[in-house]
């Protein structure tokens, strides 16, 4: 579409509302990694697609502020003629305002895309924020598409463990000693791990688009839209109040007089703050209880995400297979495999898994320089072969019926020059020494980020990404408190807790390097926790300088490679075996 149309017409919109400015979120009211297309105002002002942003249209200058991950492909993506690139982090939003605008200037925003925690820091600017009563796009985005209406099916126990009631009861007791009232639950995983659904209303993100009310003693109010829930039990459905979506922040305001209404200030829409203020109502800040305790899963859940793992490592087994044939086949001749008949080809081995419902999340299929862009798409436009002179990158997974999957492989098909073997070797033993790392129970996040890091640091190396997220239990696939990077997470990490552990390497236009798997945290000693791997997946070694491996690197590779050989053979194709015990094979037997 023309992007510059529509910066003209937000423009106009500056003028007609009397604005300085304008702040453009990338997200929608429930803070969603994958907005659904009607609420990724972002993608249809900038032409950026990536998963973390947000605009500053002035009346004279046009900002879009990107992570790491994001900062070659947003230059790749939009008009740069139009609009200047920064980095969220490292140039935040909010020391911007102070430093370039003047004081006074009215900055318009939306409060139900804006969280407290982000309206605390900008509102301490000399800006004066304009709270905006109306969806600006909704006069100036004439093509807009309409809002998903997803079926929402039950999670039945067996695969949740837990009922729906016990879940509410526990919330309730919680709200009860701490004397709250209400508790405002905004982000949708939460409330389908809650009620024990899920739903369809973003593709790989099987959740439920919608708010809810739960009350001191249990009670549950969820705002939904009735035409997705006409296939839930009506045991369910009775033990729930029914009320629109867009009825919720009314409802708010008509409760909260006299009550105490928990908000999570990181995720909560500061629109409730500002409904339940002005009835009268006392804002309790404190994070969603739901988040930690969903993050810790219960054997029912575990077991789930071993299975499914085993599923898909037999998926990627089988695709590794016929992916080493085809390149080398390919390429000789003279019409080499490209990005996306690889990734074609992978989903059709994920469709012949019994419990395989969709992807995780899009996947990153990424040849040659490609793979520099941490969270690169392939497209028709950029579809780039896979030879034997460059690294290929594959990032992806897939949303079963009992778990979640998320993995990344760089595979080599040639043999490479020193410094491409270097840094591959680099990046596992980043890998080998956390997911080898023993710590005390209670450990957070960003005290184990610098382990995957330090062989990086001593060659002058980094990325800009972190080194590992949580992952929902056939939910989101990054799943919210737990985090692996150098930001600060203070929520301990536990056993049952699932997380990923991928370090990586990007060279801008050369290539990217990343290597993950999805782990569980269990209890190794009295005090202490370590790393168990649920991905089941051969590491590439064929580039790996062995002499820079220890003696333990070798052997947790070799023990690794023997419970994937013994985990996977009876269940891949016949002629994917003989490529898994090769590459399954026990360093000594390699080196030889």
């Amino acid at each position: 579409m023309d992007h510059s149309h529509a910066l003209s017409a937000l423009r106009d919109l500056l003028l007609t509302h009397a604005l300085d400015g304008i702040i453009v979120p990338r997200a929608d009211a429930h803070q969603s990694e994958d907005c659904a297309p009607c609420d990724d105002k972002l993608a249809w002002l900038t032409g950026f697609t990536g998963s973390a942003g947000l605009a500053l249209v002035l009346r004279d200058r046009a900002l879009l502020f990107v992570d790491g991950r994001y900062q070659v492909q947003a230059r790749n993506e939009v008009d740069l003629t139009a609009w200047e690139i920064h980095h969220l982090h490292n140039e935040p939003l909010a020391d911007w305002l102070h430093a370039e605008l003047a004081a006074g200037s009215r900055i318009g925003f939306e409060p139900l895309l804006m969280v407290n925690s982000q309206y605390e820091m900008l509102n301490a600017t000399s800006c004066n924020l304009v709270a905006l009563e109306d969806d600006p796009f909704e006069a100036i985005w004439t093509a807009r598409p309409p809002r998903p209406d997803g079926a929402i099916r039950e999670l039945p126990p067996e695969i949740a463990g837990e009922s729906s009631a016990d879940k509410r009861q526990r919330i309730a007791t919680h709200l009860d000693e701490q004397n709250v009232d209400f508790l405002a639950i905004t982000l949708p995983d939460n409330i389908a791990w809650l009620l024990n659904v899920r739903g369809s209303d973003v593709a790989m993100s099987p959740v439920p688009l919608s708010f809810a009310l739960l009350g001191r003693h249990g009670d549950v109010e969820w705002f939904v839209d009735a035409g997705k829930t006409s296939g839930l039990p009506e045991s369910l459905l009775a033990s729930l109040t029914l009320t629109p979506q867009d009825a919720f922040i009314a409802r708010v305001r008509q409760v909260a007089a006299g009550k105490r209404i928990q908000l999570d200030a990181d995720y909560a829409p500061v629109a409730l703050r500002f409904a339940a203020e002005q009835a009268g109502g006392e804002v309790v800040w404190q994070a969603d209880p739901i988040t930690f305790l969903k993050a810790t899963k219960n054997a029912v859940e575990l077991e789930g995400y071993r299975h499914c793992h085993r599923q898909d490592g037999a998926a990627w087994v089988n695709f590794l297979a016929w992916l080493a044939h085809e390149v080398s086949a390919r390429e000789a001749a003279g019409d080499p495999l490209t990005e996306l008949e690889a990734q074609q080809k992978q989903l059709a081995f994920r469709q012949q898994q019994p419990d395989f419902i969709e992807p995780s999340f899009s996947t990153i299929s990424a040849a040659g320089s490609n793979a520099a862009m941490c969270h690169y798409h392939s497209s028709e436009k950029t579809n780039t072969p896979i030879t034997g002179a460059n690294f290929y990158l594959n990032d992806s997974g897939g949303q079963y019926h009992n778990g979640t999957t998320d993995a990344t492989r760089t595979l080599a098909f040639g043999t490479f020059d020193p410094q491409r073997r270097l840094h591959y070797t680099t990046v596992l033993k980043g890998f080998l020494a956390l997911i080898t790392l023993q710590f005390p129970t209670g450990t957070q996040g960003h005290q184990l980020d610098a382990f995957a890091r330090r062989p990086l640091w001593e060659l002058g190396l980094d990325y800009d990404h972190g080194t590992g997220h949580g992952v929902g239990h056939q939910l989101l696939i990054h799943e919210a408190p737990h985090r692996l990077a150098k930001k600060v997470n203070p929520w301990p990490l536990r056993a049952g807790n699932i997380i990923t552990i991928e370090p990586g390497l990007y060279l801008e236009d050369r290539y990217g390097i990343r290597i993950e798997n999805q782990v569980e945290i269990v209890e190794s000693c009295p005090g202490f926790c370590r790393f168990s791997s649920l991905t089941l997946i051969p590491i590439d070694l064929s580039q790996v300088e062995l002499q820079l491996l220890s003696e333990q690197e070798k052997q947790w590779l070799d023990d690794y490679h023997h419970k994937v050989r013994e985990a996977l053979s009876p269940h891949i194709a016949r002629d994917a075996r003989p490529w898994l015990f090769a590459a399954t094979a026990p360093l000594r037997v390699k080196a030889g």
